[in-house]
């Protein structure tokens, strides 16, 4: 989508985000309205998923969730992303009202050329968080600004964050979006991702209890088409 003024179904932009196009859009996990939002501030679209009727409520059950091709869309096992993502929509779907927001920053922040290039360097020893450093990149850089002024396009008061990460309730609330309670999206840990939780765990500080007697090191996670995995 190109930042080329409102078209004719658009609503004006408010906070520097508008919402440029939306539809029902019923799922294999509820009945959903697509959102979709162009953000002039970072000049990205985003879009929501919303269940059931969410203007002026409040304690929104929200899920942040950025964007992760590899994980959502092929199903790769170095992360959680597909799984939380289900797993948000499962609990979403269920729900009276809701909200899942996708926002378009891959490889947290870095894009995805450079999510794959932090790949090469984990399988050479490195951890998520010193991949991301080795490449010239804080371990983290996402931010939750165009989440906040979607949250509030859409009329949300305040919000229950499904969320294990601490940075995402931080950050809402330091763009003014209320964050009443934290819900927990723990999803246990396959061969190939334990470590990377547990890096995130230890090294970003996300809420995660893990079992420390299987803890892993790097050197020990196999790779797919290894003898023995």
């Amino acid at each position: 989508m190109q930042s080329n003024g409102p078209g004719a179904d658009e609503v004006p932009a408010a906070g520097g985000i508008r919402i440029a196009a939306e539809a029902d859009l019923p799922t294999r996990f509820g009945h959903f309205r697509a959102v979709v939002f162009w953000d002039e501030q970072d000049e990205r679209e985003h879009a929501a998923f919303v269940r059931g009727d969410v203007r002026d409520a409040e304690g929104v059950l929200v899920r942040l969730h950025s964007e992760c091709l590899t994980g959502d869309a092929i199903g790769s096992l170095r992360c959680d992303c597909r799984d939380q993502l289900e797993a948000a929509l499962r609990l979403l779907g269920r729900s009276e009202r809701g909200v899942l927001l996708y926002l378009r920053q891959e490889g947290r922040g870095i894009g995805l050329i450079n999510k794959i290039r932090a790949y090469a360097l984990q399988d050479r020893g490195l951890d998520t968080v010193e991949a991301n450093l080795a490449l010239g990149f804080h371990a983290d850089e996402r931010e939750y600004g165009a989440a906040a002024r979607m949250l509030r396009a859409l009329g949300v008061r305040s919000v229950r964050l499904l969320t294990n990460n601490p940075a995402k309730i931080e950050d809402l609330a330091r763009h003014g979006v209320p964050v009443v309670e934290r819900v927990p999206l723990v999803i246990p840990p396959n061969e190939y991702n334990r470590f990377y939780l547990e890096t995130k765990a230890r090294r970003a500080h996300h809420l995660l209890e893990l079992d420390e007697e299987q803890a892993l090191e790097q050197d020990d996670v196999p790779l797919i088409g290894d003898e023995g995995s």
